[in-house]
């Protein structure tokens, strides 16, 4: 059964902001070898159109090995995207879901192969309260963001989670992760 890793970025006082962060050579480079050691990521509309930004600098890549290298693993893996608004999606790996997001999941993970992740705040949010997520990888950066969404949000049930290992930056951020006790 394949595993269903919720990565993201997070603020000290929890905001979920792909601007608010400090993101450099050594974190993409992190995700880039987290997402090529998944078959498939999960999005939501509002972070597929944020992610945008590596299609375009695949066209026109910026000379930045590690930044490049990080566009060419997100061409790379299959996106499926959950929307209700979007009808075409420009990037040619990415497929918008065609059932719902339980459901999804679920065949996703008794198929064969490597981790999915899910990199949205909105189904992050969603999986948590259908109890899908097998593991978070929550990377925090040395931010105080002082408004904005909270990563967690919604949520009417307590989760428990342990923390299973640590990953510290140069640059001052922190990757926890987490599996929930069940």
């Amino acid at each position: 059964m394949r595993k269903l890793i919720a990565a993201i970025n997070t603020t000290l006082d929890g905001v979920c902001d792909h601007t608010a962060g400090l993101p450099d050579a050594e974190l993409h480079q992190h995700y880039a070898e987290l997402i090529r050691n998944a078959d498939v990521i999960l999005y939501g509309r509002i972070t597929y159109n944020l992610m945008g930004f590596w299609e375009t600098l695949l066209k026109k890549p910026s000379g930045e090995k590690v930044m490049d290298n990080f566009a060419i693993a997100m061409n790379n893996i299959p996106k499926i995207v959950f929307s209700h608004t979007l009808e075409n999606l420009t990037w040619n790996t990415a497929k918008l879901a065609n059932k719902p997001l339980e459901e999804t999941v679920l065949e996703l993970k008794q198929q064969s192969g490597k981790n999915i992740l899910v990199g949205s705040r909105s189904l992050i949010i969603q999986l948590m309260k259908l109890n899908l997520i097998d593991e978070y990888q929550l990377c925090v950066h040395p931010v105080v963001a002082g408004g904005g969404l909270p990563l967690f949000e919604n949520l009417t049930n307590r989760t428990i989670l342990k923390l299973i290992k640590t990953k510290t930056f140069r640059g001052g951020a922190v990757t926890l992760y987490y599996k929930p006790c069940k």
